[in-house]
């Protein structure tokens, strides 16, 4: 028996690597000698780049970079297969890099960001990913452009400063000192979002009060985006706030499709691509995927979803492991998966799961185990 683990971290408890791990040693306590493909997963957002080093024997490239408040940090970008570099630009711009006083979308920047970007291009690398997600900031990627080379001047002729709260001054768009090697780069941003950059599902209204924007802050930082987004159109003749994605991030999504000519693709059917997935599940007895909570916001390009539907393809049959169920869960039994398992199977408090997490891993991988032995599967036809 051969079965493909491809499971999300539970955030804020285990790493992809770890709940895929459990899963496996509670499995294995009914087929101990199935053949088990331990795929850790995530979809673009925090998690990305550690996922694809560890999935791929990878390595890491640190560099000093900036925060969001513009303060030196340590960072890095991982690199897979010796030629693909990967940024989440969340190492650099991510709200988990400020504490919740300091939350403030008007003044965070995505500069350090561009500075990871420019560190990979510099390092000769010429196809990069950039996962969006965790995001502090709402600047539209302008200050990822300007680490970039790009000029962003005032009326005066003045270079703006950082954050989504100067935008508004932008008159004009200096593009004679963008990098060089920008040209020659693909870059591919990779996200589950598809809002669009301004109005009432753009990124300022949907994602904003996260990042600590008031009400009148989000009507402020959308009003702001919308003239980045015509000056974007008006100079560089590239229409963003009709983009799907493109307000990703607080408006990076916008940004890296403006300023680096990058295209926008679903972070899961990315990872699966990279890490061949469709290999690994051809002759594969059963696919077990999962992610800390499961509701119908699954569907919208969340991990197991995803893989579910590479999975159907060829026909294999799909478990979700969860912590939890949300609203209207049935929905993504049209979308491949054919059973969740709950890892919590009695009342506790959510603090209660966390701390038993891998044990609650554990006993749901191993009633996995026993729900193919019901479908006829036995440890002595199990390989090796």
């Amino acid at each position: 028996m051969k079965v493909v683990i491809a499971a999300d971290s539970f955030k804020g408890s285990m790493s992809a690597s770890e709940v895929s791990k459990n899963i496996e040693i509670g499995y294995k306590k009914i087929f101990k000698n199935a053949e088990i493909v331990r795929i850790p997963m995530a979809d673009g957002g925090e998690g990305t780049v550690e996922t694809l080093v560890e999935a791929t024997d990878g390595r890491y490239v640190y560099l000093n970079s900036t925060d969001p408040l513009g303060r030196k940090i340590q960072t890095c970008f991982g690199v897979i297969y010796e030629e693909i570099a990967v940024i989440e630009m969340a190492s650099a711009s991510g709200l988990t890099l400020l504490s919740e006083d300091e939350f403030n979308p008007l003044i965070t920047t995505t500069y350090g960001t561009g500075e990871i970007l420019r560190a990979a291009l510099e390092n000769g690398f010429k196809k990069i990913y950039v996962g969006l997600g965790g995001s502090a900031t709402n600047d539209g990627g302008v200050g990822m452009a300007q680490a970039l080379g790009y000029s962003f001047k005032d009326i005066d002729g003045k270079e703006i400063g950082f954050g989504g709260g100067e935008l508004h001054k932008i008159q004009s768009i200096d593009t004679h000192n963008k990098h060089p090697l920008l040209d020659s780069a693909e870059i591919t941003v990779i996200s589950d979002v598809t809002n669009k950059l301004c109005g009432p599902d753009g990124a300022s209204y949907v994602y904003g009060p996260q990042k600590g924007a008031t009400r009148e802050m989000v009507l402020e930082l959308d009003d702001k985006l919308s003239h980045l987004s015509s000056k974007i159109n008006e100079i560089l003749r590239n229409d963003v706030n009709s983009i799907s994605g493109a307000g990703a991030a607080g408006g990076l999504g916008a940004g890296m499709i403006a300023f680096c000519n990058a295209n926008v693709k679903p972070g899961v059917e990315v990872l699966l691509d990279l890490l061949d997935f469709e290999n690994d599940i051809m002759d594969a007895d059963l696919v077990i995927t999962g992610e800390g909570k499961i509701d119908n916001q699954s569907k919208y390009g969340k991990v197991p979803v995803g893989v579910a539907r590479k999975a159907k393809k060829f026909n294999k049959p799909v478990v979700a492991v969860v912590g939890s169920r949300g609203d209207d869960v049935c929905e993504v039994y049209d979308l491949g998966i054919d059973f969740i398992q709950d890892i919590i199977t009695k009342p506790m408090t959510l603090s209660e799961a966390m701390n038993n997490a891998e044990m609650l891993l554990i006993n749901a991988g191993e009633d996995v185990g026993r729900l193919m032995k019901l479908r006829g599967f036995s440890d002595e036809n199990s390989s090796s």
